[in-house]
C-alpha cells in the first residue's frame, strides 16, 4: 500500500499520548513497531512500513533518506514536522530543523545510523522569543533497509512537549544516544556427516608402518573364533572399533 505519514494537523507540540499518557509514548510505540518487524535480528525493509502499525504517531512520524555523507532528507512526513517549520518539509534535509551550531553533531550522529548501523535518539530543546514559548523535543532515528538491500532510509518520530507558537521553529541539541545495532546472523549448522568427519581421528599412515592390504580386511572374520576344546584358552579377539 502506499505509505503516507500525513494526518491530522495540529498546531500544538503536545505528545503526551492523550490526558493520562507518559510522556513522548509515541516514541517507545514507533520504537516497538520498528522491532517488531526484526526477523532474525536484521534490519526492517522499507516496504513492510504499514502506517497503520503506527496510527498513534502518524502526524509526528517521517521516513528518511541519506543523500550524502551525514546527510538525509524528508521523503515523507507528518503533519506536526508541517506545522513546526510553517511549510512542508518533504524533499528538505533533516538539519533544517536544527540550529546552526548544532548541525556537525547531528551530521556525525546520523551518518552513524547508515554505516553502523545504529539507533539514534536526540533531546531537543527549541529556541525562544516572542510568540516562541518553551518546547522540548525527543527524535528517534531507526535504519531500515532499501528495495536494493542498502541501509539508506530511515524511520523517524519527532514528539514534542509544549506549544509550538510561531513557526519556524529550530532545535538545539541537549543530548543523544546512539546504539550500535548487532546484527545477528544465522548460525551455521552441521550435517551429522560433518560432525562425524570432525570427531574422527587421523588414520593416515606413519612413517614406517606399513598398511595391510584390502584383502586382509576383507578376510577378517564377522565374529570371534571359538576356543576348541583341549586347548590353550588363550583366544583371538577382534574388535571393528
Amino acid at each position: 500500500m502506499a505509505l503516507s505519514f500525513l494526518g491530522k494537523s495540529g498546531k500544538t507540540g503536545s505528545s503526551s499520548g492523550g490526558p493520562s499518557g507518559p510522556r513522548f509514548a509515541m516514541l517507545a510505540e514507533v520504537r516497538a513497531y520498528w522491532e517488531g518487524l526484526r526477523v532474525g535480528g536484521s534490519l526492517p525493509a522499507r516496504d513492510r512500513i504499514d502506517p497503520r502499525g503506527i496510527a498513534g504517531a502518524l502526524e509526528n512520524t517521517f521516513l528518511l533518506e541519506r543523500i550524502a555523507p551525514g546527510i538525509a532528507r524528508f521523503r515523507i512526513a507528518g503533519m506536526q514536522l508541517h506545522d513546526m517549520m510553517g511549510m512542508d518539509v518533504r524533499g528538505m534535509p533533516l538539519s533544517a530543523l536544527y540550529e546552526p551550531q548544532g548541525r556537525n553533531r547531528l551530521s556525525d550522529a546520523l551518518e552513524g545510523v547508515f554505516a553502523g548501523p545504529a539507533t539514534l535518539e536526540l533531546w531537543l530543546e527549541a529556541e525562544r522569543s516572542i510568540g516562541r514559548p518553551p518546547l522540548e523535543g525527543r527524535m528517534l532515528i531507526l535504519p531500515l533497509v532499501s528495495a536494493q538491500g542498502k541501509t539508506e532510509l530511515a524511520l523517524g518520530c519527532l514528539a514534542m512537549e509544549g506549544v509550538i507558537g510561531r513557526a519556524p521553529r529550530r532545535f538545539a541539541i541537549s543530548g543523544l544516544m546512539s546504539e550500535v545495532i548487532e546484527r545477528r546472523e544465522a548460525q551455521r549448522r552441521e550435517t551429522p556427516r560433518e560432525g562425524l568427519d570432525r570427531r574422527l581421528p587421523d588414520l593416515a599412515p606413519q612413517p614406517g608402518f606399513a598398511a595391510p592390504p584390502q584383502a586382509a580386511f576383507a578376510a577378517a572374520p564377522s565374529r570371534p573364533p571359538r576356543a576348541e576344546k583341549g586347548r590353550s584358552h588363550l583366544r583371538l579377539v577382534y574388535s571393528r572399533d
